[in-house]
């Protein structure tokens, strides 16, 4: 029995739905945003849901040079969900460096915590 072309075209939507889900999100490298302090990405992540940064700047100077790490330090912000205030939002940040230096051992740290953020620069309550 011939496919209907209507059969073979969301074959093809399929398909091109595989490719783009298994190359074409890892083929392209995440854009961040080269940030001195964490408060455009919270921001960011409030109005988008998302926010990938790159800390440059005298704070990342000083943490290469605690560390003993000349990798950049990431930091990524995810909305968790919205507050009752509004422009308020729970985000988690997750900071990243490789090849660290802490107690004569390198390794890759993470650091991942949650805070509550406003718009407006505020620190709401979790509720």
């Amino acid at each position: 029995m011939m496919p209907s072309i209507h059969t073979s075209k969301l074959q093809w939507a399929g398909m091109l739905v595989c490719l783009v889900l298994a190359h074409g999100t890892s083929a392209q490298p995440l854009a961040r945003m080269e940030v001195t302090e964490i408060k455009p990405l919270l921001l960011r992540a409030i109005d988008h849901g998302a926010a990938h940064g790159l800390l440059v700047g005298e704070s990342a100077t000083y943490l290469r040079q605690k560390f003993d790490a000349r990798t950049p330090i990431e930091i990524d912000v995810q909305a968790l969900h919205p507050l009752p205030q509004p422009g308020c939002s729970r985000l988690e940040v997750k900071t990243r460096q490789k090849d660290v230096l802490e107690k004569a051992q390198r390794s890759d740290k993470e650091l991942v915590y949650q805070v509550s953020y406003c718009r407006d620069g505020r620190f709401p309550d979790k509720r």
